[in-house]
This record gives C-alpha cells, structure tokens and sequence, in this order.
C-alpha cells in the first residue's frame, strides 16, 4: 500500500513531538486474488444459499442480494452529500429475529458491501444517535473524504437491534420505545455488535473465498461508543479502531445535559425547562461574543494570534472570566448579561454532586462555542427550525434509558419540561448507578465504555485513535484526556497502541471554527500495517471556516500545536507538537 502523502508528519518535520516507541514493522501480507466479476455476480445471487447452514448464528437471513454492475452515484439528499459506488455485491441480512416488548417484532438488521476490486480489508460502520436504521455501509469517512467502500473495503452497517418504523410506539417515547425492551436496550448498548462483526466476516471469506486481510471500526460518537465497546468487551476483532468523540461516557453525559437545560433556562428568565425557553437563552450576537472573549483570553498562547486556541488545556475560567465580565453591558445585541455569564461558568465547570465531585466533567473554553453545531445541540437554532438537542434526544433518552425505571414521556404521562426542570442532578445522579429495571445491571455498567483497563486489546496488537472536538457541546473532550490518563498509567504505557487527538475548533463529529478535514483511516492503515505509528495528523480547514484551506498539525494528546515563531501561519509545517 503507498503511504498517504502530506497525511502525517514525520517527528523530524514536527520538530518537538515525541516519537513513539519503536514499532516492529509489520510483515506484509501476500496481495488477495479475486475472482472474475463474473464469478462475483454469481456467488452474490447464491450467497443465501452458500451461506446456508454456515452462519455463526443460526437465525441469520439475509432478505436480499444484488450484484451492481456498474459504478453508481446516489445523489446528494438533505444532509447527506452523494456518494460513488463502485461495483458490489449488496448484501442485507437479518438476525436474531424475535417478539419483544408490547409484542412489537424485533431484529438486529445489517447490510454488507463487497466491492468487485475487493482489497483485502473489513470496515465496521459504526451507528449513531438512538440507532434504529441501516445505513448505507459505505463507510462515510467525512464530505471531504473517500469513502472505505470506495478505497475498496467490504463495508458493514447495522441498526444495533432495532427498527425506527416497525419499533415506534407513540404510548412508549415513539422511536426510543426500545428502551423498554431489556434485550433491545441491551442490544443497543453492546450485544448486536459482535454477532454482526462474526456475521460479515464470515460471509466475506465464504465470498471472496480469501481470507480478511485486516479489520477495522470507525464510527463517531454512539458509533464512537460503539467503538469502545469493541475495544472494552470484544478486544480482539479489530485491527485497528477509530472511535470519534465516543458516546463512551453516556449516562454521566446525559446528566450534564440535564444540568445544562437548566441552567439554560435561568439565564432566559424562564420559569421551566422548553425548547423557547432554550433558544432564547442566548442569541447568536451574544455567543460570538463570548468566543471574542476566549480569544482575547487565550489566542495568542500557541504563539500566533490566528482566531485559533490550540493550547485549550491552559485557557482556563480564571483567565476567562474577566474577558467575559468586561462584555457585560447594555449598548448593543453582542452585550452579556450577568446571568448569562454566570450560567456559561456552571455549564463549562460541569454539574457537581452536592459534596462538592464532579458527577460527568467540565469542558474546554473554545472560540468553537459560537458555532451553529454548537449552539444546536444546547440550545437549539436561534430560527427555532432545529430544536435543542439536550432535550429531545438527551432527556428522552435519559428518562427511558437511563433510570432504574424507564419513563413514559406525553400527555398523559410525565411532562418532559417539567422532569427536565425538576430533576436535581446533584443528589439523583445516583440513578445512573443503581439496579436498571429487567436487566439487572445498572445504565452506568450497561452503557460505560469507558474502563481505563483495555489491556487486552493492546495484548490483540489493536491500535486505537480517538480525534475529538475541543468544542463539543455534548461529549467533553476533558473526558478523553482524563481516561487517556487513567488508561496509560492502567496499561503500563499507551503510546505505542493509542493516539487521542483533540481538535481545536470542532463541534460534535465535524464542523465549528477548526481545521477537521483529515484521513484517519489511511492514518490507521499506515500504524497497523506498515507501523507506522502516527505523530501529528495533518488537517484542513474547509470552506465553512473564516480560513479555507488552512493546515494545521493535529497533536496527540497530552502535546499540543504550538507556532514555530517564522513561516506562514496558514501552513502547518510552521507548528510542532509540545
């Protein structure tokens, strides 16, 4: 395989980044020999039955199977951008097929593509949000990107157990109505991953009749989770894994939610938690105002002031707060108001139990905050066309997952504004711990994937990277530094099997005010099969930012990009990693 050229920087062009310790190499493999398309076509009409009797679970079907001849584009629809496929056997299959809650029809449902220029390799598509769709197993790698299935990798998505159209039952929170079905819950947190990793792998070598060369995960955010439940529970499936911004502390997450709302709702004036009352909190003028006062507070510390803050972990609420108190006044729409900064201080802090610990995190002061990614997942677009995300994922899912009993949100039922509004988080976060109803475990040892013990992955040879936003509004890149820490000291020493890349400027997946457009895959392929063990991945600012086409170094984590003091600051070649 070529290296991906000016994808990462060397430790000798990152003058001032730590090597990692000396990686054997790797040996190569001998190239997979494919069979004719012909062939290809025929094996992908007789997949059911070559498979038949052959499945690690034996309730697997697979309800379809075309061969695509041709290369073809799906075009671009609402968010999602078009995507080139290459000629492929698509294959969706089903399993676990069974009645469960309210005698609603349950299955864990997959779709797997096998490209016709296989090149060896196996991608696991990872989920995201509640779940509940197969998506295109693709493997979306981000717009600016090539996709896996396009790189030639055979590609598995699934939908983690349960169907947004068939499991949707208005009386039970509609889509989240899963949450009441122990098995679906638990299918959703961990249990549906392996049996669907077994399944394509298998299928795949029954196909191509050539073994799987190596094997990857990638997924952001539940995907991330995902990810970590791999790397936690099943340590040897994966080659390597690339677990963005993982949902990997998700109850304590959602806690912090929780506490956001209402603080949210005190600096509106609002008496109750609402979806208005949210929007309100804060117009956009206000935010970018507050991203101003992080600048002025911390820009210049990485050397360069360039509407960056690459040195985050020192940009702290003490040098902060000043900046803020100063932009208090009347004059104009940008002015703060002093409940406002008051309230921007307990959100970042992080919500405490009523001892005085902190029950989640606290997050970083990032110029990022004034981004639409972040401003909808907190509080909503200002328009009021997307609604706060904190509420109507975070809270339904809290109440119907996450308790020891799941709640019925609705009008006849629990009103939502009203818990939201209620809910003390400093005394009931020890919901999350105790006892969950027909599962018997706890949300917190259900949904954690967070053990700083991962010893067994690194004994596999697994390699893990973590790129995570600096401004995500809903998963603290605090958190990973902090499980990072627990973990290399848990481990012995992680430097030679994990990278956690913290990324100045993004929001939650992509987007906000940062150089996010970088290929961590190929990144991944180099460390795995080359050992190549990445220093700083280069990445590019896109059209969206104040500074299209700027590069920057993505450091790993505890470095961080500093300016070399001479060169051009829109180059990454004039930073290195400290």
């Amino acid at each position: 395989m070529k290296k991906p050229l000016g994808l990462v920087l060397s430790a000798a062009v990152m003058a001032g980044c730590s090597p990692s310790n000396d990686t054997p190499s790797v040996a190569e493999k001998a190239p997979v020999i494919l069979p004719s398309a012909e062939v290809l076509a025929a094996r992908c009409s007789d997949i059911a039955q070559t498979m038949q009797g052959a499945w690690p679970d034996a309730t697997t079907l697979i309800n379809r199977a075309v061969w695509h001849a041709e290369p073809y584009t799906q075009p671009a629809e609402g968010r999602n951008p078009a995507i080139d496929f290459p000629s492929h056997c698509e294959i969706s299959g089903s399993l676990q097929q069974r009645e469960g809650f309210a005698g609603e029809q349950y299955a864990i449902k997959f779709q797997v593509r096998m490209p016709e220029a296989w090149n060896g390799r196996f991608l696991f598509q990872g989920g995201g949000g509640s779940n509940g769709e197969v998506r295109d197993a693709v493997g979306f790698m981000g717009s600016d990107q090539p996709t896996a299935l396009s790189r030639g990798f055979a590609v598995v998505s699934q939908d983690s157990g349960h169907d947004n159209k068939v499991n949707n039952n208005p009386a039970y929170n509609g889509t989240i109505s899963f949450a009441f079905d122990p098995k679906a819950l638990t299918d959703y947190s961990y249990a549906s991953l392996k049996p669907v990793a077994d399944s394509a792998k298998l299928l795949l070598r029954k196909y191509f009749d050539a073994p799987i060369q190596y094997s990857y995960f990638y997924g952001c955010s539940k995907g991330g989770h995902e990810g970590m439940q791999f790397v936690q529970r099943y340590p040897d499936v994966f080659d390597g894994v690339i677990a963005k911004a993982p949902a990997f502390s998700l109850p304590r997450a959602a806690l912090a939610e929780i506490h956001d709302n209402q603080q949210f709702v005190s600096m509106s004036g609002a008496e109750q938690v609402s979806l208005d009352a949210l929007r309100n909190a804060m117009s956009d003028a206000q935010l970018a105002s507050v991203a101003d006062a992080i600048l002025e507070a911390c820009d210049a510390d990485d050397g360069v002031a360039d509407g960056m803050v690459l040195q985050y972990g020192s940009c702290t609420t003490e040098r902060v707060l000043p900046k803020l108190q100063a932009k208090v006044c009347d004059t104009d729409e940008g002015c703060l108001k002093q409940p406002q900064v008051d309230g921007l201080v307990a959100i970042m802090s992080g919500p405490t139990t009523a001892e005085g610990d902190l029950v989640y995190t606290d997050w970083a002061w990032d110029p990022g905050i004034a981004s639409p990614g972040w401003r909808t997942w907190k509080m909503g677009s200002a328009d009021g066309r997307v609604p706060a995300l904190n509420i109507v994922l975070g809270g339904v899912s809290f109440g119907s997952m996450m308790r020891p009993e799941p709640m019925v949100f609705g009008p006849e039922n629990v009103d939502l504004n009203q818990f939201l509004t209620e809910y003390d988080v400093s005394t009931q976060y020890v919901d999350i711990y105790n006892v969950r109803q027909g599962i018997n475990t706890s949300s917190w040892d259900l949904f954690s994937a967070r053990s700083p013990d991962i010893s067994a992955f690194k004994a596999a040879g697994g390699k893990l990277m973590m790129p995570h936003g600096v401004s995500d509004p809903v998963f603290s890149v605090n958190d990973g530094a902090e499980w990072y820490d627990q973990m290399n000291q848990a481990t012995g020493g992680a430097e030679d099997f994990v990278r956690v890349y913290p990324i100045p400027g993004m929001a939650h997946c992509a987007g906000g005010p940062a150089t996010e457009q970088f290929d961590a895959l190929s990144a991944m392929q180099a460390w795995v099969e080359q050992g190549e063990a990445p220093v700083a991945l280069v990445a590019t600012a896109s059209e969206q930012t104040p500074w299209p086409g700027r590069t920057r170094p993505l450091c790993p984590y505890p470095t961080t990009a500093k300016y070399k003091g001479a060169g051009d600051i829109e180059s990454a070649a004039s930073f290195s990693c400290q």
